[in-house]
């Protein structure tokens, strides 16, 4: 049997034993060196990359880059702008040509022809003017002059009626005393009648009575006869009068005649003008036969051939431009915010791995979205918002394609320093 002492003290032994181990337990063990050099690498390696980060976020965000970009540029068309027979192709596609180039050649006969008929023309009508506006001042003096002879008619017709009217009362006058004289000879001649049957006179001084008589009758004859002659002159005076009055009337009327020769000159003058526009556009469509290049840059889609019936308006073949192109990017919405006119544009360009310079020359009045055929519309219940993209043009700086390698359509990845 076990003694209680010696229970006592196994129940003791255990308790010494675990007071002993909790003691150990709650002291600290002391950190090694080499624990503590780690410690402190890790936070420098931390703090190094949390600045390396930081470097890294800040100098990035000075920069904005898409890979939504291409070259573009106008492309020239190069069409008829008459109707022809292509008689000569110069060029052919992928050929560099310099702006004012002959491109294409049109048969030029039949527009030489209408050029010389409308010189014909005008020289008809410069003719036809000159002889319009010749007659002008003639016809100026002669409106003159015969007004003023009209009117010197007139006055002398009138004056002739007076002289007339005069006249014919002189006549009738001298009809009156003549008439008079006459009855006193005839009454004398009757009384020698008389006498001569007594015997009281002689026969001289009858025969005198006699021929005092005669005379006496002509006389009055003769004075009837001035008397019907002056009345006849009275009437061929009016008639002149009135011959006088209608060509002073007539006369009148020629103003309004030289106006009408006014008008025909203005209206030849005209006709010049017309025949000088024709003659102009003559010369220009035999000019159009000449198809020349209207800018410089690279042949593409060539389709004239000799031998072709071309219209106006047929494309024949594009001239691709190789200085006047820019860059199109498409930058997202929230990359505008400190992007500016005039910005440098560093342009790397997918083709050759090559970088060139730019700046940003504009930046658009709207989304790409609303520039296309069907823009869409959002007021609908199925709304999901994205992130818009807005066209940016960026040109090159001078001087950077000086070999035209450039090309319109190249994919290129532009990067704008914003600050």
């Amino acid at each position: 049997m076990t003694e209680p002492n010696d229970l006592k003290d196994q129940t003791t032994a255990p308790q010494a034993s675990l007071a002993a181990g909790a003691a150990t337990n709650s002291a600290p063990p002391a950190a090694s060196p080499e624990k503590k050099r780690r410690k402190k690498v890790a936070i420098a390696v931390v703090l190094l990359l949390a600045l390396g980060g930081w470097l890294t976020w800040r100098y990035y965000s000075q920069f904005a880059t898409t890979d939504d970009a291409e070259i573009e540029g106008y492309l020239h068309p190069v069409s008829a702008r008459i109707p022809g027979y292509v008689t000569r192709v110069t060029v052919n596609d992928t050929q560099y040509v310099a702006k004012g180039t002959v491109l294409v050649q049109l048969d030029p006969t039949d527009y030489q022809v209408a050029v010389d008929l409308a010189k014909a023309r005008l020289a008809k009508a410069q003719a036809e003017a000159d002889a319009a506006f010749g007659g002008v001042p003639i016809a100026s003096v002669s409106t003159l002059s015969q007004v003023h002879s009209a009117e010197a008619d007139v006055e002398g017709a009138q004056a002739g009626i007076l002289a007339a009217e005069k006249q014919f009362q002189e006549a009738e006058a001298r009809l009156i005393q003549v008439e008079a004289n006459n009855i006193k000879v005839q009454d004398d001649l009757a009384r020698y009648r008389q006498l001569i049957g007594k015997r009281e006179i002689s026969r001289q001084q009858y025969d005198q009575a006699v021929a005092a008589s005669k005379a006496s009758a002509a006389a009055v004859t003769e004075a009837q006869a001035g008397v019907a002659a002056a009345g006849q002159r009275i009437n061929q005076e009016r008639s002149r009068m009135q011959q006088a009055e209608a060509e002073l009337g007539s006369a009148h009327t020629r103003p309004e005649q030289l106006r009408v020769t006014r008008a025909r000159a203005e209206a030849a003058a005209a006709a010049v003008e017309e025949a000088e526009a024709e003659l102009h556009r003559a010369e220009l469509n035999l000019q159009y036969t000449t198809i020349v290049a209207p800018a410089s840059g690279i042949i593409g889609k060539r389709t004239a051939v000799t031998g072709q019936n071309v219209s106006p308006g047929q494309t024949l073949m594009v001239i691709v431009p190789t200085k006047d192109i820019w860059v199109t990017a498409n930058f997202k919405e929230t990359e505008l915010k400190a992007m500016r006119v005039g910005q440098p544009v560093t342009i790397h360009v997918d083709a050759y791995d090559q970088d060139y310079r730019g700046k940003i020359e504009g930046i658009a009045g709207a989304t790409g979205v609303q520039f296309s055929l069907l823009p869409p519309e959002n007021a609908t219940g199925n709304y999901v918002k994205v992130v818009q993209r807005v066209p940016v043009r960026i040109v090159f700086d001078p001087g950077q394609d000086p070999d035209h390698r450039l090309q319109v359509g190249l994919s290129v990845e532009p990067t704008v320093r914003l600050r």
